[in-house]
């Protein structure tokens, strides 16, 4: 996430949100509760972050891009968020327009970024929806534990204990301007955000069917198998997102074969006024080189 103030128009926007949130926090009457505090803080810097965030030159679409991480028990999430952040948006043009939402203690220590939280998601949607033209497009990739009932898993304890549901999500898409989405997520069970998150606007890829499971989670895990695929290897090779969710749902459907695992099926959904977005937006882009994960991979 770039926040820190640094050099331009876009930095001195970014001091001034963060100087009057952290005011207002100072301001705040003491005691105050562990879980406030932090949606301050959080909103300080979704609030810089975001007003740090450079205009475009021209008319061309640009992508924005948010990184959700919601289980900070377990690096994976985290690892998955960093790269996207590091590895997958300067290959997309937008490194300078990357936020991350990250449950894990890294955030609150050596590398402050907002929790991720449903204040701080529907913060930074209501942030970037401002900032957007109706030609720029949106990447969302949500990657954590799923449930059957089909809720993700928002959780770091004692700083957050909540889940994310598929209606909700849709709600915060809705009351937002963000153009053409591209929803991504990484979790068990994400089939389920299919029916609630179609639109004709909507590029929506879940790591797998609403009654199945995902893998490559855990405590030794540094990179989920839909990641590997689709993040990573499948970005890699081809950065429309169609067109790496085709590769990655091979090379998944590969991989859970051969550890005799039952398949995930990872689905896809595309609305009908996405695909020129796209092709506008692809066009833009230079050639450049495969990033490189920061992690080691087993």
């Amino acid at each position: 996430m770039h926040w820190l103030p640094g050099s331009g128009s876009g930095s001195v926007r970014a001091a001034r949100a963060l100087a009057l949130v952290l005011l207002a926090f100072a301001c705040a009457p003491w005691p105050i509760a562990a879980h406030a505090a932090d949606v301050v803080r959080d909103r300080a810097l979704i609030d810089a972050a975001v007003a740090a965030m450079p205009d475009a030159d021209d008319e061309a679409p640009v992508l924005y891009v948010v990184g959700v991480a919601g289980d900070g028990t377990e690096d994976v999430f985290r690892n998955e968020v960093r790269f996207l952040e590091t590895g997958v948006a300067p290959r997309l043009g937008a490194s300078a327009r990357t936020l991350s939402l990250v449950n894990h203690v890294e955030s609150l220590t050596v590398v402050p970024r907002p929790l991720a939280t449903g204040d701080a998601l529907r913060h930074a949607l209501e942030a970037l929806g401002r900032r957007m033209r109706p030609q720029d497009l949106l990447l969302l990739y949500l990657t954590m534990h799923g449930a059957p009932d089909h809720r993700l898993g928002l959780t770091w304890p004692p700083h957050v204990d909540e889940s994310l549901a598929p209606k909700q999500l849709r709600a915060m898409l809705d009351a937002v301007h963000t153009g053409t989405r591209v929803v991504v997520v990484s979790a068990c069970y994400s089939g389920g955000f299919v029916p609630a998150l179609r639109s004709p606007d909507t590029l929506l890829i879940t790591a797998a069917r609403a009654d199945r499971p995902s893998f490559g989670c855990g405590s030794e895990s540094s990179i989920t198998f839909f990641g590997h695929a689709w993040l990573l290897d499948g970005l890699n090779a081809d950065r429309d997102f169609a067109a790496a969710f085709q590769a990655a749902s091979r090379a998944v459907a590969a991989r859970e074969s051969a550890l005799g695992f039952t398949p995930s099926r990872p689905q896809i959904d595309v609305g009908k006024r996405v695909r020129p977005q796209l092709a506008r937006w692809l066009a833009t882009l230079a050639p450049v080189p495969a990033a490189d994960y920061p992690y080691p991979i087993d």
